[in-house]
C-alpha cells in the first residue's frame, strides 16, 4: 500500500498539465510495470482480458529465465576450462554474472532511452515490448562484444526494427535479431571466428564452437573428429562455446515448454519448424557429396548446433512478426527450419543460417497469412455454391 499511494501523489505531479507532464510517459511505464492498469472500457464493443501486452513479456522473460541462468553460468565455465582450472559452480556462475550484467544493462539503457523519447515525442505511453527485446539481445551475441557495439544494435533495433514502422505491434522484423543480423554485418570479425565466444581466452587456446568446426571441416573423418572435443551429451546439456543464451538445448526446451504451457509462444511454429529443418537435414544426408562433407551431418545434430533450437523457440515464435493463422504456422516453422538448414550447408559465407532464415520468413509471414485466408475463403465460397446449387 505504501508504494501504491506513494506512486499515486508522483502521478498528480507528471499528469497533462502539470509542471513535470513531460515525464508522464516514463511514470506510465514504471506504474504500470508495478501494478496492472486501472484504466476501463467506456464505449464501442470490446473483450476483457486479463492478459495484457506485460503481462506476456512477463511470460516470455519467465521462459528466458533457463537458458539465461545457463549461459551465464557456462560464460565463466568456458573461461575457467580455456584456463584449465576447476572451478565450482558458484565461481563459474559468478564470472559469468560479472562479464553478462554490463551486457543487459547497456542493452536496457541504450534502447530503453530510445522507446522513451519516441514515447514522449508521440505523447504515447513506453512500450513494453523492450522488456524482452533488451534482454534477448545479450543472449544472441557473443560475450567477447564490446559494450559500444551492444548500445548500436540496440538502439539500431529498437529505431529501424520497430518505431520506423509504428512502435511494437507494427514491426515487420523480430527486433532482437535485427539487432544480430546488424551487428554480423557491421562488425563481421566481433560476430565469427574463435576468439569472441569465450571470455579472456588465453593466447593459443582455440575458442570455435562444434557449428564452426563442422563448417570448416573437410572430409567425413574431420566430422568425426569434432566428436572427440565435443560429445553430443555436451552440445545438448550446452557445455560449448557459442553466443550466450543458445549453448543449452535442454535449457531452451524448458523455456519453449513454459512458451507453449502459458499460450505466448506457439507449439505450431516450434514443432514445424523442427520438422522442417530436420527434412532439409535429412534431404542433405541423402545427397551428401564428399566436396561438401557438412551435408553428412546428422539431421538431428542441426538442433543441438548453433542458434537453431533457441532462434525457433523464442525469435520465430515472435507473435508479431510471425505468422497469425493456424496453417499459416505450420508453413511460417517448416519453412524457417528448413531455409535455416539449407543455408547453413550450402552457403559458406553464413554458417549459422538461423538468423538469416527467420528474417526471411518475418517477410513473407503476412504473404503466408494472405494466402491461407484467401484459401480459406475460396473453399467457403465453393462449398456456399454447392449449397445454393442442391437447394435449387
Amino acid at each position: 500500500m505504501g508504494l501504491r499511494n506513494f506512486l499515486d501523489k508522483l502521478k498528480k505531479k507528471v499528469e497533462p498539465g502539470s509542471k513535470f507532464h513531460f515525464l508522464y510517459a516514463t511514470f506510465e511505464a514504471l506504474d504500470t510495470f508495478l501494478y496492472v492498469p486501472n484504466k476501463v472500457t467506456t464505449r464501442g464493443a470490446h473483450i476483457r482480458d486479463a492478459v495484457d501486452l506485460k503481462r506476456v513479456m512477463t511470460a516470455v522473460i519467465i521462459a528466458l529465465i533457463p537458458p539465461l541462468l545457463f549461459g551465464i553460468w557456462n560464460i565463466g565455465y568456458q573461461h575457467f576450462h580455456a584456463l584449465g582450472m576447476h572451478t565450482s559452480l558458484w565461481q563459474n556462475f559468478g564470472y559469468g554474472l560479472i562479464k553478462f550484467l554490463p551486457i543487459m544493462i547497456v542493452s536496457y539503457l541504450a534502447g530503453g532511452i530510445v522507446e522513451v523519447i519516441f514515447a514522449q515525442i508521440n505523447h504515447e505511453e513506453v512500450s513494453e515490448g523492450y522488456l524482452v527485446t533488451g534482454l534477448l539481445i545479450p543472449m544472441v551475441i557473443p560475450v567477447e562484444t564490446p559494450l559500444w557495439m551492444v548500445a548500436l544494435a540496440a538502439i539500431f533495433a529498437t529505431l529501424f526494427g520497430k518505431e520506423v514502422f509504428g512502435g511494437t505491434g507494427y514491426n515487420i522484423f523480430n527486433p532482437a535479431l535485427l539487432a544480430r543480423a546488424f551487428l554480423f554485418f557491421a562488425y563481421p570479425r566481433w560476430m565469427s571466428g574463435d576468439r569472441v565466444w569465450i571470455a579472456d581466452l588465453p593466447d593459443g587456446v582455440s575458442g570455435a564452437t562444434p557449428l564452426a568446426q563442422l563448417s570448416q571441416a573437410t572430409s567425413v573423418e574431420q566430422l568425426h573428429a569434432v566428436h572427440t572435443h565435443f560429445s553430443v551429451a555436451d552440445m545438448f546439456f550446452g557445455f560449448i562455446p557459442g553466443s550466450i543464451g543458445e549453448t543449452s538445448t535442454l535449457a531452451i526446451i524448458i523455456g519453449a515448454l513454459i512458451l507453449i504451457y502459458t499460450g505466448v509462444g506457439s507449439w505450431k511454429v516450434i514443432v514445424s519448424a523442427f520438422l522442417g529443418g530436420a527434412f532439409m537435414g535429412w534431404l542433405l544426408n541423402i545427397f551428401a557429396t564428399p566436396t561438401n562433407p557438412y551435408m553428412a551431418v546428422p539431421f538431428w545434430e542441426h538442433w543441438l548446433l548453433g542458434g537453431f533450437a533457441f532462434g525457433m523457440v523464442y525469435m520465430a515464435t515472435d507473435p508479431v512478426s510471425s505468422a497469425h493463422t493456424e496453417l499459416g504456422k505450420w508453413i511460417y516453422g517448416f519453412l524457417a527450419g528448413l531455409m535455416a538448414i539449407l543455408i547453413r550447408v550450402l552457403n559458406p559465407a553464413y554458417p549459422e543460417g538461423v538468423m538469416l532464415a527467420i528474417l526471411l520468413m518475418n517477410m513473407f509471414a503476412p504473404l503466408i497469412d494472405y494466402l491461407v485466408v484467401n484459401g480459406h475463403i475460396k473453399k467457403r465460397l465453393k462449398r456456399a455454391e454447392l449449397l445454393n446449387g442442391r437447394n435449387l
